[in-house]
């Protein structure tokens, strides 16, 4: 066989991470759509303030309570206005970097502490083991938003503290799962052979256990994402989270709320944002539970190649 017929290979097919999963997303319709539109709000988060910040603060008394799908008007009172005049839709892009950015700040320090705690916990004595959970069942012992608002009473309302306050309420979920992981997992037979290679301690917790644990957090977290964004709203709402002129989703909902029964829509597209990016960040936690096994992750896998 002359060198010009030998087969060539198929370059789709070649391993490749960002195409293999797209592919598996594509599998999944639903984790599909949601992984856009979840890009969709980080975009607004990133970029919304540097292009319509002006305009989301810009009063205009004319367009005070202006109704949605008013199409005579500019494109950005498509949503309506508020009781300022200022554009829902600007204010609500606006508003998507303080709410993403309180629950990414507070999912990524309780999943950081909660895991480096929770390794501890699980691979090392017994005794600073019961230490890291009686802390953990310290915390636990108050409820979440409870602890918030009490904490936010003593202190100033601020961006900076709204993320601490949610990420310690929140640290025992990933404690308490990366610990029952770590004693799973330091019995099976890679890291039995690893201690009796010489490995250190810190070498079997962070290049044997750290991966194997790590999947099933990242899955938590991503559900973890929408149970503290709910929550930053729900202290912005009863008026203890981020206060004017900062602007949040969940605040957005609280100054439509005496205008329920006039201009429903005050409260009711802020509160569809929650709502869409809570289901998506759901539907996406799913998928990535999915596609973290390895046990089920031929099933994405097969239905991605069919379709593709």
């Amino acid at each position: 066989m002359s060198h010009s017929d030998q087969t060539i290979p198929d370059i789709p097919d070649a391993p490749n991470p960002v195409l293999r999963i797209v592919r598996m997303l594509w599998a999944d319709k639903f984790a599909f759509v949601s992984a856009l539109f979840l890009l969709l709000i980080l975009f607004c988060a990133v970029f919304g303030p540097l292009l319509l910040e002006d305009v989301a603060t810009k009063q205009n008394l004319r367009g005070r309570n202006a109704p949605p799908f008013d199409f005579s008007k500019h494109w950005l009172f498509w949503l309506g206005g508020d009781a300022l005049g200022r554009p829902l839709l600007a204010r609500i892009v606006v508003a998507a970097q303080n709410t993403i950015f309180v629950a990414a700040g507070a999912v990524f320090f309780s999943l950081l502490i909660g895991t480096s705690l929770g390794l501890i916990a699980g691979y090392t004595s017994k005794t600073l083991s019961q230490v890291i959970m009686r802390l953990a069942d310290i915390i636990m012992s108050f409820p979440s938003l409870l602890l918030a608002v009490i904490v936010l009473f003593m202190l100033e309302s601020s961006v900076f503290n709204l993320v601490i306050v949610l990420a310690i309420t929140r640290i025992p979920v990933y404690l308490r799962t990366a610990r029952a992981e770590t004693l799973e997992v330091r019995e099976r037979m890679f890291v039995q052979a690893a201690r009796v290679m010489g490995a250190s301690t810190k070498r079997i917790v962070f290049r044997h256990i750290l991966p194997v644990v790590f999947p099933t957090l990242v899955t938590i977290a991503t559900l973890d994402f929408a149970f503290v964004m709910l929550a930053e709203s729900s202290l912005s709402f009863l008026g203890i989270g981020i206060q004017p002129p900062e602007i949040t989703w969940g605040l957005m909902v609280s100054q439509g709320r005496p205008y329920l029964t006039t201009a429903w829509w005050l409260s009711f597209w802020p509160g569809l944002a929650i709502i869409l990016t809570t289901l998506s960040l759901n539907l996406l936690s799913h998928w990535l539970r999915t596609a973290l096994d390895p046990a089920q992750r031929w099933r994405l896998e097969n239905v991605g190649k069919k379709n593709g």
